[in-house]
């Protein structure tokens, strides 16, 4: 583990002066070549103590002209037009690279490492997008992510076109399966109950060889009972 001295807020990790523990790669990679941070050595800490109050009005500065940003891209909605399957898959993803892009043609400058996202988006539909402008500036953005400008312009309004080439509110569109479940988290159906939104059918598991013996037995012996 590697001791280092933040020049800046860090994100789950401490303000402007904290000294803390982090994976030397992490510092290497990251926080060292952006200067984010300073290895912890003595020269390190006197360097840091010299420059701090200069380091805090720069912060200052940087912090004001990010709110000033902040406030030109509140209810800021990117669109983005992709080719999709008919249940809303996208053939492909829309990344941070993308979002970027786009928000630099709504006329403000962006990188694509101040993009958040947990995974790229892989469906049609409104997508809620944090973007960080400072380490203590951020600021919600949409992307609208359609197959057409027209689409895009139903999504907005709250609107989608049905399979039926309907237009429908999206609350009561419906909603494809594979959109709510990645395959590696389906829920298995044993005997639990699935709502389909207007009825609900429960889902019994299949019969094994000893629950055909079980039942043989039972017949038999009811049959014996008669006799």
């Amino acid at each position: 583990m590697m001791e280092v001295i933040l020049l800046e807020r860090i994100e789950k990790l401490g303000q402007m002066g904290d000294i803390v523990t982090v994976k030397p790669g992490f510092a290497r990679n990251y926080l060292l070549p952006r200067k984010k941070a300073l290895r912890l050595t003595d020269a390190n800490r006197a360097i840091f103590d010299q420059q701090r109050t200069q380091l805090e009005a720069e912060n200052l500065k940087n912090r004001a002209e990010a709110e000033r940003v902040a406030k030109s891209m509140d209810g800021l909605v990117v669109i983005i037009v992709r080719q999709a399957s008919d249940s809303d898959q996208l053939y492909g993803s829309v990344t941070t690279r993308d979002i970027a892009a786009g928000i630099t043609d709504a006329g403000i400058t962006a990188e694509k490492r101040q993009i958040k996202l947990d995974r790229p988006i892989k469906t049609v539909g409104m997508h809620s997008i944090r973007v960080d402008l400072h380490p203590e500036v951020s600021v919600e953005i949409v992307a609208n992510v359609a197959r057409s400008k027209e689409e895009a312009e139903l999504q907005a309004r709250g609107e989608r076109i049905n399979r039926d080439g309907e237009v429908v509110e999206i609350s009561e569109a419906p909603v494809e399966t594979e959109t709510i479940f990645e395959d590696s988290a389906k829920p298995e159906n044993d005997g639990l109950t699935i709502g389909d939104g207007a009825t609900e059918h429960t889902l019994e598991p299949p019969q094994t060889e000893t629950d055909n013996e079980s039942i043989s037995l039972s017949k038999e012996s009811a049959e014996k009972a008669q006799i």
